[in-house]
């Protein structure tokens, strides 16, 4: 910061009061305008920041709910083939008649869920250079557990997910059905329970995840 004082030749007290008053207001004009300016730019860097944020987001949601419908066009899959197999096992069906309908049925056993890739370099942009500190409270802490709950989702899919699941026993069932060797009926069920109840969690918190998301930016786009 530089300013410059005209030099004049003081006459007394009066001349140097209004000179000493000259320099003070200089000053402070100097420091405002400074101020000002620095507000700007923290204002327009902020702007910015949230505008990629936003984008970052909704990309995010978009494949979202790409993936949540394709998973829920799987789980009905499952669902299909749990009941016609529990429908079987009711009505007290041979155990051989049941697994030539699994073997029928056998492209339906399988496990295969999708999950989404959440981008987060533009949060993390905007931590970095200090941007995301100009932003307004409210948008800063919605932005923020956005992307918190997408690391806790994430964090479960490869943690946590699994843990209703008997993987060994599904794997040896899947192997038996393949070699077309005869199963326990009971055993499929279970595991097919098991298939469920994990894709369903696994769907629960795509939803979540969805709803913070939307809440993260005021045009809303729903998770069905």
């Amino acid at each position: 910061m530089h300013f410059e004082v005209p030099k004049l030749p003081m006459r007394g007290v009066k001349d140097f009061a209004k000179h000493y008053l000259m320099i003070v207001l200089s000053i402070l004009t100097a420091l405002g305008l400074e101020a000002w300016i620095e507000h700007v730019h923290h204002r327009h860097a902020a702007e910015l920041a949230s505008h990629q944020i936003e984008t970052e987001l909704r990309a995010n949601l978009d494949g979202l709910q790409a993936t949540y419908l394709t998973n829920q066009k799987r789980i009905a899959s499952l669902q299909q083939l749990d009941q016609a197999i529990s429908t079987d096992i009711r009505a007290n069906l041979p155990a051989n008649t049941i697994n030539q309908h699994i073997q029928a049925r056998k492209a339906q056993f399988n496990l295969s869920l999708d999950w989404p890739i959440f981008g987060n370099q533009a949060w993390d942009v905007a931590v970095a250079n200090q941007s995301a500190t100009w932003m307004d409270s409210t948008t800063l802490n919605n932005y923020s557990a956005a992307y918190s709950k997408q690391r806790d989702a994430a964090n479960w899919m490869t943690q946590d997910s699994t843990l209703f699941l008997d993987a060994p026993l599904m794997a040896n069932l899947r192997t038996r059905i393949d070699l077309g060797r005869e199963i326990d009926p009971i055993e499929f069920v279970s595991v097919l329970h098991q298939m469920i109840i994990t894709s369903t969690e696994t769907q629960s918190h795509l939803k979540q995840v969805g709803s913070q998301l939307k809440s993260a930016f005021s045009s809303e786009k729903g998770c069905n």
